[in-house]
């Protein structure tokens, strides 16, 4: 009994398809909508996400903490000498902890042949590759017996590579950095540039202790990096790295801490936060055209049922019940919320990718929202549409008839 009815509400759409198509117009520009501003959001959300995982896994920065001055003015985070590798190396036993390393940075010229670049120079341990969801594309990366020797061996960026070897292979070949031979033995893989610009593949990796000792003369350690094998065991690990450093620092209780704990998962999450009540802020605001869409189809259907008053007294007296003609024009408003469904659908997907090829905006297409906007574009027509339906279904049949 369905298939009739579903003929008889498509013969009575496609007899007004100008006006048909304007009421779908309402519900495709609102799934478009909420397609397009869902992918830019998700495109969002995906980027940060992406940009701080490059940071590092489950990752942790301890840092030296600031110094006050005789003055009592603080003279800046990182100015404290009191981090030591004996601090890692204790780090390093908490089982809440996978990996540590030593950052040690320093800015240096690098000199090949007549070629010459200034770069930032960072001393490591071999962790740091795990820590920092970093690879060697070529070469190879120094070991645990490199850090003991205070071995002068590079591993470059492709940055670097780039402006000192022009295309040649680096590795094997001997470069100056502050006037000391440091030997090439690897080639990092292609980062990028971070959110703020800074060019990752414009660096030179070196072990810390040869950092420590051989171009800065110094004993203390400015950072720890420190992974823990999940996100929620950073947590723990941030609580039982505040209490082992305060331990070996003999820091009291209500002292100010001569050291730093920042969690990167705190700033995942926050960034994550940020970025997903935007999405649902852009989509509800599209969301609202889906309703006036709905609107528009109430709207036409109290006018188609008020124009063909008189054809359905006429099929109620040839035998047609209340339900039919109920669910003649259900079928007529799922059909526009369907058919605009699919439509907008379309033109959502396309202005998506649109979006990304021509402004280089992020975008993400989600087939959850697409499911949904399809579903809620069905429920919205049959929604708006059972009151007409209703009204249709409960005139008189005499009086229809009568109708002029």
């Amino acid at each position: 009994m369905i298939i009739p009815v579903f003929k008889i509400a498509l013969r009575a759409l496609a007899r007004n398809k100008a006006r048909s198509v304007l009421t779908m117009l309402g519900i495709i520009i609102g799934v478009a909508s909420v397609i397009a501003m869902v992918s830019l959001g998700q495109g969002a959300q995906k980027q940060v996400q992406d940009q701080i995982s490059s940071m590092g896994t489950n990752m942790l920065i301890v840092s030296a903490g600031s110094q006050r001055t005789a003055g009592g003015v603080r003279a800046g985070a990182g100015t404290t000498t009191t981090l030591t590798a004996d601090d890692m190396d204790a780090i390093a036993q908490l089982p809440s902890v996978s990996n540590v390393s030593a950052s040690v940075t320093a800015p240096v010229p690098l000199v090949f042949g007549n070629q010459n670049w200034t770069t930032r120079a960072e001393g490591v341990a071999p962790s740091y590759l795990a820590i920092r969801n970093r690879s060697v594309s070529i070469g190879e990366f120094f070991t645990d017996q490199d850090i003991r020797t205070a071995a002068r061996i590079a591993v470059i960026g492709q940055t670097i590579a780039d402006n000192l070897f022009a295309g040649a292979d680096p590795v094997g070949q001997t470069i100056r950095v502050r006037n000391l031979p440091f030997r090439v033995v690897g080639l990092l893989g292609v980062k990028g540039q971070t959110q703020w610009g800074q060019d990752q593949d414009d660096t030179i990796l070196i072990p810390y202790t040869t950092a420590m000792k051989k171009l800065l003369s110094t004993t203390y350690l400015p950072t720890i990096y420190v992974s823990s094998p999940s996100q929620q065991l950073t947590f723990t690990a941030e609580d039982q790295i505040g209490s082992l450093l305060r331990q070996r620092h003999n820091i009291r209780a209500g002292q100010e801490d001569d050291f730093n704990v920042r969690n990167l998962t705190d700033v995942a999450e926050a960034a994550e936060s940020t970025t997903r009540v935007m999405t649902i802020l852009l989509g509800s605001i599209a969301g609202v055209s889906l309703l006036v869409g709905g609107i528009g189809i109430m709207n036409i259907m109290l006018v188609s049922v008020t124009e063909r008053t008189r054809e359905i007294g006429i099929r109620m007296a040839v035998g047609a019940r209340s339900k039919h003609v109920e669910r003649q024009f259900l079928i007529e408003s799922l059909v526009l919320g369907l058919a605009g469904g699919i439509a907008g659908v379309v033109l959502g997907v396309g202005l998506s990718f649109g979006l990304a090829k021509g402004f280089g905006w992020p975008t993400l297409i989600s087939p959850v929202a697409i499911v949904t906007s399809a579903i809620f574009s069905m429920a919205i027509g049959v929604f708006f549409g059972f009151y007409p339906a209703r009204k249709a279904a409960n005139l008189d049949p005499i009086e229809a008839l009568r109708f002029e």
